[in-house]
């Protein structure tokens, strides 16, 4: 399987909130981005918003 590309955006944080996204990202082992990533994807699954995967 090929891995899927990265599509960037631009997202302005005010400064404390960067700085409490950067903090929780440190203690998490995490960059930044990664910690972004799995942010929305965490939440994407809790409110049930990704597609079904299908059985082959």
């Amino acid at each position: 399987m090929a891995k899927q590309q990265s599509k960037g955006f631009l997202l302005r944080l005010d400064p404390e909130t960067m700085e409490l996204v950067e903090r929780w990202a440190t203690q998490e082992f995490r960059s930044v981005n990664g910690q972004i990533q799995w942010i929305i994807a965490e939440s994407l699954k809790r409110h049930g918003r990704l597609p079904k995967k299908t059985a082959k």
